[in-house]
C-alpha cells in the first residue's frame, strides 16, 4: 500500500501546529516597535497578560522553550553550582547539552517513573556544605512531563518540594512548556503552580498554536538580570510585536480547548491498546501526550513508525521500544477517529 492513499494525520508534536487565519490576521495587524529597546507595545501586552495569569511580577518573551529554560538557569546559578533535576528532563535530553555549556553548571539527576520528583529526593540529593562538593543552587522541575508521557506534577508535590527548597536556600525553576495543559487537565490554576516556583517558562508555540515564541516569568528583579542573559544568548529581537500577537491571541482564544487534544490523545491510547502490537493504558493518559510501547521485540521503534507513516500516521520514535504521539489544534477528533480505524485495521 502507498502513503498517498490516506491523508496524513501528523502526531509527531504540538510544535507541528500552523497559525490560523484570525491568529495571522492578529499578527498583520500588530503594532510594533524596537524590543531591544524595550518599545515594542505588543511585547509589552503580552509579557504584562502572561504576567497577571501567573501572578508575577514581569515576564519576558523568548525566542523558544530552550532559551527560557537556559536564560531562568543562567540567571539563577553561578559557574560551578550544581542543579537538582530528573533524569528524564527536557533540560537534560534536549537542550543539547546547553546548561553546561552556556552557564557552567553540573545536572544532578535523578531517577523517575514519570518524570516527578519527590521532596524526599530533592533533600538527599542537597549537598553538603563541604569543600569538596558542588553548591547546589536550582531545583527544576517539568510540568507537564514529556518524557513522563505528560504527567502531571501534583501540586502537593511542588509545595513539598518547595518547603524543601525554602528550608535549604534554593530557587526553583518550573518547566512549563505545556503548563496550561496541565492547568487544564488537572483544574490547578496555573498561577498556584507558579507560587511555588521563583521563575515559570511556557510555551505558545505547542498546544496554544502560535508559530513562535515562550514567555519566563519571575520577579522584577530576576526578569532585568534575565533581559541581559537574553541579549547576550542572541535572543535581542527586535520588531518583534508580529509574533507575540500571535502568543496575546492564543493566550486568549486556545486555552480552554486543550481539553478536546487530552479527549482525543486518550482516543488514540484506547486504539493503540486494541492491538496485540502495541501496548498502553489508555486511564494513564492524562494530557495530550501518548507514549506507546512495542510488544514485539523484533519491532523497533523506527520500523513501527515507519509503518504507520505507511498509513498516513505520523508519529516519532521515542525511547528505545517506544513510539510517541501529540495530539493538537490541527488534528480534529475527526482526524483521531480516522487514525484509530486505520490501527484496529492494519494492527
Amino acid at each position: 500500500m502507498k502513503q498517498n492513499q490516506y491523508y496524513p494525520i501528523d502526531l509527531r508534536s504540538d510544535t507541528v501546529t500552523k497559525p490560523s487565519l484570525a491568529m495571522r490576521e492578529a499578527m498583520m495587524k500588530a503594532e510594533v516597535g524596537d524590543d531591544v529597546f524595550g518599545e515594542d507595545p505588543t511585547v509589552n501586552r503580552l509579557q504584562e497578560k502572561a504576567a497577571e495569569l501567573f501572578k508575577k511580577e514581569a515576564g519576558l518573551f523568548m525566542a523558544s522553550g530552550t532559551m527560557a529554560n537556559e536564560v531562568a538557569i543562567k540567571t539563577h546559578t553561578q559557574p560551578g553550582d550544581e542543579v537538582i533535576t530528573d533524569e528524564l528532563s527536557h533540560i537534560v535530553n534536549f537542550e543539547t547539552g546547553a546548561p553546561g555549556l552556556l552557564s557552567g553548571v553540573n545536572l544532578h539527576t535523578l531517577p523517575t517513573a514519570n518524570g516527578i520528583l519527590t521532596a524526599d529526593q530533592v533533600r538527599k540529593a542537597i549537598r553538603p556544605d563541604a569543600l569538596p562538593n558542588p553548591h547546589t543552587s536550582l531545583i527544576s522541575l517539568e510540568n507537564t512531563h514529556n518524557y513522563g508521557g505528560g504527567s502531571i506534577y501534583p501540586i502537593e508535590t511542588i509545595q513539598s518540594i518547595a518547603s524543601v527548597a525554602r528550608e535549604y536556600s534554593l530557587k526553583i525553576h518550573l518547566d512549563g512548556a505545556r503548563i496550561f495543559n496541565a492547568s487544564i487537565a488537572s483544574g490547578v490554576l496555573v498561577n498556584e503552580y507558579a507560587t511555588y516556583c521563583d521563575s515559570v517558562s511556557f510555551c505558545l508555540s505547542k498546544g496554544l498554536g502560535a508559530p513562535v515564541g515562550s514567555v519566563l516569568l519571575g520577579t522584577k528583579d530576576f526578569i532585568e538580570k534575565a533581559r541581559r542573559y537574553r541579549k547576550i544568548f542572541g535572543g535581542g529581537m527586535r520588531q518583534v510585536g508580529i509574533l507575540a500577537a500571535a502568543g496575546i491571541y492564543a493566550l486568549d482564544n486556545n486555552r480552554e480547548r486543550l481539553a478536546d487534544d487530552h479527549y482525543n490523545a486518550r482516543l488514540l491510547a484506547q486504539a493503540f491498546h486494541n492491538t496485540e502490537t502495541f501496548d498502553i493504558c489508555p486511564d494513564e493518559v492524562k494530557t495530550n501526550i501518548i507514549i506507546v510501547k512495542i510488544k514485539k521485540p523484533s519491532l523497533t521503534p523506527q520500523q513501527a513508525a515507519g509503518i504507520l507513516r505507511e498509513y498516513g500516521i505520523l508519529m516519532l520514535p521515542f525511547g528505545a521500544q517506544s513510539i510517541r504521539a501529540v495530539t493538537h489544534l490541527d488534528v480534529s477528533k475527526q482526524d483521531i477517529l480516522e487514525a484509530c480505524e486505520r490501527i484496529g485495521k492494519f494492527f
